[in-house]
C-alpha cells in the first residue's frame, strides 16, 4: 500500500530458514507452507469456493479479484520451498507425511503430474493408502 509506504508482508515460504532445523520443526513448516498456499492452490486449480462454503461461483462485483498469475506464482514458489525441506527430513515416516501434504497442495491446484511423481516417492503403506482415501484419481 504506497499510502502508508508499506511493504507486502513476506509469505511463510519467503523467510529464511537457519539451518539446521530438526525433523519436527522441518514437517511443522511444510505444514504451515501448504496451509499458506492453499487459497492460490485452489484458484490456481479453478476450485476457489465462496466464503459461505457453498461451491458456487462467486458474481461479479466492483471489487477487482486476485490475479491468477500471482496465484500459480505463489503456489508454485511455495510447493518448490516445501518440497526443498522435504528432501531434508531424515525421518521416513515424517518426511512421507510431508510429502503426502505437499500432493494435497499440488491436487488442489490441479497438477496432477507434480501430484503423481511426489506420491510415488511416499514409501510408507499406511500414509499411501490415506492420501490415495482421500484422493482417488491417484491410483490411475
Amino acid at each position: 500500500m504506497w499510502w502508508f509506504r508499506k511493504e507486502e508482508p513476506k509469505d511463510i515460504w519467503d523467510e529464511e530458514i537457519k539451518w539446521p532445523i530438526g525433523d519436527i520443526e522441518a514437517a511443522e513448516r511444510i505444514r504451515n507452507i501448504c496451509r499458506s498456499a492453499a487459497d492460490s492452490a485452489e484458484v490456481v486449480g479453478g476450485r476457489a469456493v465462496l466464503a459461505d462454503g457453498s461451491g458456487r461461483k462467486a458474481k461479479k462485483t466492483k471489487k477487482p479479484r486476485r490475479d491468477s498469475g500471482h496465484d500459480a506464482e505463489r503456489y508454485e514458489r511455495a510447493a518448490r520451498c516445501a518440497m526443498q525441506i522435504a528432501l531434508k527430513v531424515c525421518d521416513d515416516l515424517m518426511r512421507d507425511a510431508a510429502v503426502g501434504q505437499i500432493v494435497d497442495l499440488c491436487l488442489k491446484a490441479n497438477d496432477l503430474r507434480t501430484a503423481r511423481v511426489l506420491f510415488r516417492a511416499i514409501q510408507a503403506d499406511s500414509i499411501r493408502e490415506d492420501v490415495l482415501n482421500q484422493h482417488p484419481a491417484l491410483r490411475q
